[in-house]
């Protein structure tokens, strides 16, 4: 797998530290204003099914920033174990969780403190016993090979500044015969060039 990236004056710490910023404003001031959507305005832009959300903590929901319904691209299985790769507030991950059931198992891993935070305190008000959320980073998953049926991304792929590498890695935790469901933004022209060194359009 091999393709041009662009990657703008900056290293990885930095594009952390950005990014982590703009997200711990989302999790503790979603209705702030963004340049991107959240919430249930951002939910229901995206085609999510209200049955999928129905009940669960309003925190979460309410943090929610995806750009895309990995729930659209293909059923999740009960009893199977998922990966949600960039799990901010925890709405897609509660959602899996659902799907699995007690006997499936889903894991969250995100970067942000605030965001682990909200998502692990939603997991306990809606009594998700098979879900747990992980600090880490999505390009390099304390994971060992071949553990997930299937990995969920939502909107954070975009936000890579290697994205074959991440893509790599997301590949190497499934198990053979595994499923990559992303939601993410496509760009289908050439970005000018003032806007590929925004750091505001790599963090959102």
């Amino acid at each position: 797998m091999s393709a041009p990236q662009y990657v703008p004056g900056l290293s990885i710490e930095e594009m952390h530290s950005e990014i982590m910023k703009e997200y711990a404003n989302v999790a503790v001031d979603p209705g702030r204003g963004y340049h991107f959507h959240t919430g249930r305005s951002a939910l229901r832009r995206l085609g999510y099914d209200e049955k999928l959300y129905a009940g669960l903590p309003e925190d979460n929901v309410a943090s929610f920033s995806g750009t895309g319904n990995p729930f659209s691209l293909g059923p999740i299985n009960l009893g199977e174990t998922v990966v949600d790769a960039g799990s901010g507030a925890g709405l897609d991950s509660l959602i899996a969780s659902r799907m699995v059931g007690p006997a499936g198992r889903v894991i969250g891993f995100d970067m942000t403190p605030e965001m682990l935070s909200k998502a692990r305190a939603g997991a306990v008000a809606a009594g998700a016993a098979n879900l747990e959320f992980c600090q880490g980073h999505i390009e390099a998953l304390p994971l060992p090979d071949g553990f997930a049926d299937l990995v969920i991304s939502n909107g954070v792929l975009n936000l890579m500044l290697d994205k074959v590498a991440t893509l790599r890695e997301w590949f190497r935790v499934l198990k053979p015969g595994g499923r990559l469901y992303i939601g993410d933004i496509l760009v289908t022209r050439s970005i000018p060039q003032d806007a590929l060194e925004d750091i505001s359009l790599w963090t959102g």
